[in-house]
């Protein structure tokens, strides 16, 4: 139920074109009222130029932009009086829409228009919203639109029956309102409503009062029905359906990602269980997209697999490779069928996958986008919902959702954005990755798209670092698990973690360590115990879950050991360390070996003496052993490392950061078993 959430004191501290930006965060804070990067609001405002002449400025909501989180910057502004003629202009194609709405320009330097930027100078009002609710949309969806619309609005409303946005619709639309000059709203075929009004608040109030009307008629007519049918699936416990998940997202993951890789998100609540359970939803789901918002971010289908959880886990895997490869071949025929000469097929597989019994999986080129089609499903849900329970569901049809899907001023966006990163769409776990060189290693591999799963023991480094990561590179980008390498079960659920928060892995970088030293005679077995646990057991463990969900996704995949200079040369005063390091590159050697039939590829860096920001050289006594070892000050180390080297170089975090992401990513794709040195250059140390 849309709420009136205006307020006169909020409002006059975002005074921001006439009240424009304050409505429009308004509105965009209810996703039933207006979908994320959906919809589009105006202002008609009078404003100086840069000669002091007044001058009529449309400001309209910039293309690509939320309205939820939209500020003053974030709209174009347009010379309305050289927009007005097109009124009387009987046609106009897309492209030359675009370029003459790009010669009205009243301040350069701002986004893009919207493609209905027409609608909002052609409609009359001073402020206009252009919305997607959920409940005009389900009317705007019934076997008889405009009739269903009517018996809420009666002579209040004009329609307009469903065509692409563009020059022609935001005419009709302007027609409507200016020969029915007392009516309060437009509604648009499986597209949504037009509201105005002489000032932001009376615009707004129209807008939620309008659709409150709607969501009233529908929710009447929805009392007591099941509009997708009886329950027929019994949802499995929570704990069932996360032990399911963490089995069965690798493989869909790596179905979904033979064109470009994917990340996935998962969705069990309440709303989705009860659809996905119900009778009919295998048949309406099936129906296709409401409304072109819907479309662009979910496609014109889910894919619905038909399986309840008494056929057990591995018909799933089989019921969902089979599924998603029809999908894939469905998607096919759909594009084969509708292409354009010069059109090129898109990635077909599925981004929403409905499964019996445990929910939704959305799928995305990042974390985002996987959110983005989740929350627009929910809308998809209501949306059919609606419908069904006023008459039925009608959707867009195969060839409107593909003029809409493959409309050049769509596919226009996409070529703006800019190449994939090597790391895009890609999931890297990192141990020891709350400091040092894990910490460096995360940042880089994000800088160049990837989402991170940061283990560390130190859970008040890990989150800081996960938080660091999350505020940089975006929300959802990193998540944290806190993890002691020995412990079996431990690792297993740092694994299990990593694949429910994105799906599945692609890189994992060996990296949590200790330093340890002392002659031999003064090493105890304690000494020797734990470092042979962290530094091989350790290794060991994470390579042989990593390998697990790698064999699964079945799309190859990297692993970096993180070894050291003492996994080559003989370390004096630190022999356990030294063996365990290098235990842990033949260790690489012999799991490159193993992988390679499955595209995993292993290689190690070999770092020395990386002090800064190292949690390893922070630890008790290291320091001082090590400068023992050389008959010198703790506080002169930095210096004799730089002068022991080749280069007479500092080895920094960043600079295996570097190395790592090399062979973490697909600059090395042909090399698997090799050593990186990044030590400046240690003789001892050379690869030979």
């Amino acid at each position: 139920m849309p709420q009136n959430l205006w307020n006169d004191a909020d409002a006059a501290k975002l005074p921001d074109l006439d009240g424009l930006v304050y409505r429009s965060n308004l509105l965009g804070s209810d996703r039933a009222v207006v979908n994320i990067y959906g919809g589009n609001t105006s202002a008609k405002l009078t404003m100086t130029d840069h000669t002091g002449k007044a001058t009529r400025v449309l400001a309209v909501k910039a293309s690509g932009s939320d309205i939820a989180s939209i500020k003053e910057k974030g709209f174009a502004l347009l010379k309305l009086d050289e927009i007005m003629p097109l009124f009387e202009r009987e046609a106009m194609t897309d492209e030359e829409m675009v370029a003459y709405l790009e010669r009205t320009v009243f301040e350069p330097g701002r986004p893009r228009q919207s493609i209905e930027t027409l609608l909002h100078a052609f409609v009359p009002g001073t402020h206009v919203d252009h919305t997607h609710p959920d409940a005009i949309i389900s009317l705007a969806c019934a076997p008889d639109a405009e009739a269903a619309a009517r018996n809420v609005y009666g002579d209040r409303m004009a329609y307009v029956p469903y065509i692409r946005p563009g020059f022609t619709l935001s005419k009709w639309i302007g027609q409507k309102v200016i020969e029915n000059p007392a009516i309060d709203c437009v509604v648009m075929g499986k597209h949504g409503l037009v509201t105005w009004g002489p000032d932001s608040k009376t615009t707004y109030d129209k807008s939620i009062a309008i659709i409150q009307e709607a969501e009233d008629f529908i929710a009447e007519r929805a009392r007591g029905k099941r509009v997708f049918g009886n329950l027929t699936v019994q949802a499995l416990s929570a704990e069932q359906r996360k032990e399911i998940f963490a089995d069965v997202l690798p493989v869909i993951r790596g179905e979904v990602s033979k064109l470009r890789h994917a990340i996935l998100q998962i969705d069990d609540s309440d709303t989705v269980l009860d659809y996905v359970n119900s009778a009919r939803t295998g048949e309406v789901s099936q129906l296709g997209a409401a409304c072109p918002d819907h479309l662009v971010h979910v496609k014109r289908q889910p894919l619905f697999v038909n399986w309840s959880p008494d056929q057990g886990v591995d018909s799933l895997k089989a019921a969902l490779k089979e599924g998603i490869a029809d999908y894939d071949q469905r998607y096919e025929d759909y594009f084969n069928e509708s292409k354009e000469p010069g059109d090129e097929m898109r990635d077909p597989a599925p981004r929403v996958i409905l499964i019996p019994g445990l929910g939704m999986v959305n799928t995305g080129k990042d974390v985002t986008n996987a959110d983005v089609s989740r929350q627009l499903y929910h809308r998809a849900i209501s949306v059919i919902g609606g419908s069904e329970a006023i008459g039925g569901f009608v959707s867009l049809s195969p060839k409107e959702a593909y003029d809409i899907e493959y409309w050049p001023l769509e596919l226009y966006k996409l070529k703006l954005a800019p190449p994939d990163r090597d790391f895009a769409g890609k999931i890297a776990l990192v141990t020891g990755g709350a400091s040092g060189i894990g910490r460096a290693a995360a940042f880089r591999m994000a800088q160049d798209g990837a989402h991170v799963v940061i283990v560390d023991i130190n859970a008040e480094s890990g989150e800081s670092t996960t938080a660091d990561l999350n505020t940089k590179f975006g929300k959802g980008r990193a998540i944290f698990v806190k993890c002691d390498v020995t412990q079996e079960d431990q690792v297993v659920d740092a694994l299990r973690q990593a694949v429910l928060a994105y799906g599945g892995l692609d890189v994992l970088v060996n990296n949590a360590g200790i330093a340890g030293g002392a002659p031999i005679v003064d090493t105890t077995t304690a000494d020797f115990d734990k470092q042979m646990n962290i530094l091989v057991k350790g290794y060991f463990l994470f390579a042989r879950e990593a390998f697990k969900v790698l064999k699964a996704q079945g799309i190859g995949g990297s692993m970096v050991f993180v070894g050291s200079k003492n996994s080559l040369a003989a370390g004096k005063g630190a022999a356990v360390y030294s063996a365990a390091k290098a235990a842990e590159i033949h260790m690489a050697r012999c799991l490159a070996e193993e992988g390679g039939e499955f595209g995993i590829r292993v290689n190690s860096v070999l770092p020395d003496a990386v002090i800064r920001g190292s949690s390893i050289w922070g630890a008790v006594g290291w320091k001082e052993a090590r400068a023992a070892q050389y008959g010198i000050e703790v506080e002169d180390l930095n210096e004799f490392y730089r002068k022991r080297n080749t280069l007479k170089v500092e080895i920094l975090p960043e600079d295996l950061a570097e190395a790592i992401a090399f062979f973490a990513g697909p600059r090395s794709a042909k090399t698997t078993g090799g050593v990186i040195t990044v030590d400046g250059g240690v003789p001892a140390a050379y690869v030979r």
